[in-house]
């Protein structure tokens, strides 16, 4: 693979023995460790998880991932049987712009081929928050097979042509009328920034004596058919506004909150 130190696939094997990407600094916290538990789980239902691991002086160190899995276990708002589907797509800092996220990504086609499957298909949010910009997906064969406005977009590579192409789940306004009052926190432990993030909220909510509802979805299908948001794993709603997943401190959310409260 041209650029490129090395990628690295996480399993059961040496799970223990290497580190994750998100939080590996925080490796104490309650999120990694219970993203650690989260994976061993996945493993059985086919879930890949890879490191990219290039050099830095005399150190080899992790500067991007690709978490990617079967459709039927996926924690996003998207229905994909026979399809992979990418949960998480990075790379940080320097080493942005080089082909990484493209060569991380072929791996996902690779085993997807393998499998037998119909393509791989993953989100992109060209404003905001975690998810892949859309230039990366075109930039290597997909194409775009569904979207929810105002800028959630789905992107598949189809290798099988008479399968039925994969789609979002739908929003439903009787599940967003669930939570038409006070403030509700859908999270899972696929995230490991967010469980962290949820112990905080809770900890200020309490000092106020608030109430925040915090909802942890603990299955595949609770987080594909949430009926409220696509990303899947996690956002808030307050009052009935649903955010857009991408708060990654307790001050934004806090922020957004008194936003929304000031508004309505």
């Amino acid at each position: 693979m041209k650029n490129i130190a090395k990628i690295i696939d996480i399993n059961e094997e040496n799970i223990d023995e290497l580190e994750l990407f998100c939080k590996k600094t925080k490796k104490k916290l309650v999120g990694y460790q219970n993203k650690v538990k989260w994976i061993k789980e996945r493993f059985k239902e086919g879930l890949k998880y890879k490191l990219l691991i290039v050099k830095e002086g005399n150190k080899e160190t992790s500067r991007g991932m690709i978490e990617y899995i079967p459709g039927e276990y996926n924690w996003r708002g998207i229905q994909a049987n026979g399809w992979m589907v990418i949960h998480c797509l990075w790379v940080v800092g320097k080493h942005k712009k080089k082909g990484y996220g493209s060569n991380l990504l072929q791996e996902s086609i690779k085993d997807a081929k393998k499998a037998g499957m119909h393509g791989v298909v993953g989100m992109s949010a060209d404003k905001g928050g975690w998810l892949p910009k859309t230039k990366i997906y075109l930039n290597n064969g997909f194409e775009k097979v569904d979207e929810i406005k105002p800028y959630f977009g789905l992107f598949a590579i189809i290798f099988n042509d008479k399968a039925p192409k994969p789609k979002f789940y739908p929003i439903s306004d009787k599940k967003v009328e669930e939570y038409r009052k006070g403030v509700h926190f859908l999270y899972s432990d696929q995230c490991p920034y967010i469980v962290d993030l949820v112990d905080e909220l809770e900890k200020e909510f309490n000092t106020k004596n608030e109430s925040l509802n915090a909802i942890k979805l603990k299955n595949c299908r609770e987080a594909q058919q949430n009926g409220v948001h696509p990303y899947g794993t996690y956002c808030i709603a307050c009052n009935g506004e649903i955010t857009l997943y991408k708060h990654t401190t307790k001050k934004e959310i806090l922020t957004f909150l008194n936003k929304i409260r000031v508004e309505r």
